[in-house]
């Protein structure tokens, strides 16, 4: 995926929710903040741009964005639960309209039971949390992190049409 691709669909992001009223937050593990760079490089994104959490760690899901430490230990931090519980989280302590949420494994390394590549996504929007697993497969941590921000962008960007 080509940065310009990222950058493009940023600034729709951006101008769409500027157009609505509308604030974002996110919460991102794999992917670093990436997610939160994409938005802010875009000029006057302070006007939707609430703030973005990077809960790499599981303490810091817990701290940050209200995981329950029982999901993380039911479920682990790759799961559709816990990109919930982040999404919900990041949302409340934000105050803003909608969140997105990423945890996964860029790699290298992984499991049988969570391979390379699997991310799970959290959308909330005003407290309707949807969620989502991508399995992207062993496509390198760079790729795998640039496909996450990409689809948490269109996740983004699909909300904004409906809002």
């Amino acid at each position: 995926m080509a940065l310009e691709w990222i950058v493009t669909l940023a600034a729709q992001v951006v101008a769409a929710a500027i157009a609505k009223g509308v604030k974002i937050t996110t919460a991102e593990s794999c992917t670093g903040g990436l997610v939160s760079a994409a938005l802010t490089d875009i000029a006057g994104s302070s006007v939707m741009f609430e703030c973005g959490f990077v809960t790499y760690s599981n303490a810091a899901k817990v701290a940050m964005v209200q995981v329950d430490p029982a999901t993380l230990e039911a479920f682990g931090a790759v799961s559709e639960q816990v990109a919930k519980q982040m999404a919900r989280g990041a949302r409340r302590c934000a105050t803003a309209d909608i969140s997105v949420s990423i945890t996964g494994i860029a790699g290298p390394g992984g499991s049988d039971h969570k391979p390379e590549g699997r991310v799970c996504f959290g959308l909330d929007i005003r407290g309707d949390v949807q969620t989502v697993t991508h399995e992207f497969g062993s496509l390198g941590r760079s790729q795998v992190r640039a496909c996450s921000v990409q689809t948490a962008l269109t996740m983004l960007q699909g909300a904004l049409v409906s809002f």
